[in-house]
């Protein structure tokens, strides 16, 4: 079961990248951060505090979805919905608490054993849900690369705060994983990073 794991900061191009290392090497793509922002969207409807940390991990847990090309919640087709501002900018305080991570870590482990393996990307999958994996990856980009590739969903402003909390959140941090190859993808094509990545994979 071949898995690759692709970190980063938002917009950073992991889910660009990853989809299109996933159609090279043939293999399932998870984006794990689809699973957040169901909590979130899940949260929001619900009228549920992102402070209340037992409610949201209840949440978490009761949720019947399906991340594939669409994301399905209980039968529903919520894809487009949880590209929201709104949505966005709730997804890292929830993606915070401890037991929504414990729960959905699970059911990414799950999700790629289900498929044989996967690229999957977000923001601790090679430090924490795939410490193993075949190869880690944690890709950069300028913040004004970031901020350009983002300009229709966040401001600036917006990726400052996600950073922070992303970075700075007591359970699984954005980090550079162990043993990850960092790889700007600022300026650069497509085609040329995937390359690189997939030429760094053992063969």
């Amino acid at each position: 079961m071949r898995v690759v794991a692709i970190d980063g900061p938002v917009g950073s191009g992991k889910s660009t990248v990853a989809k299109a290392v996933a159609g090279r090497l043939g293999l399932p793509y998870l984006e794990s951060g689809a699973m957040y922002r169901v909590v979130a969207w899940a949260a929001l409807r619900a009228g549920t505090d992102p402070a209340a940390e037992s409610a949201l991990t209840d949440l978490a847990t009761s949720l019947d979805m399906e991340v594939g090309a669409r994301v399905l919640v209980n039968g529903a087709d919520v894809t487009d919905e949880l590209r929201s501002t709104e949505v966005g900018r709730a997804v890292s305080a929830v993606a915070a608490v401890a037991g929504v991570r414990a729960e959905l870590v699970r059911r990414q482990r799950a999700w790629v054993l289900q498929h044989g393996g996967a690229v999957a990307e977000g923001r601790d999958m090679g430090s924490v849900v795939f410490p193993d994996a075949d190869l880690k990856v944690f890709l950069t980009a300028s913040v004004a690369e970031r901020a350009r590739r983002r300009s229709l969903d966040e401001t600036a402003d917006d990726l400052a705060r996600r950073d922070l909390l992303d970075s700075t959140r007591a359970v699984s941090p954005l980090i550079v994983p162990d043993g990850a190859v960092v790889v700007d993808t600022t300026a650069r094509p497509v085609e040329e990073i995937v390359d690189e990545i997939v030429g760094l994979l053992p063969a």
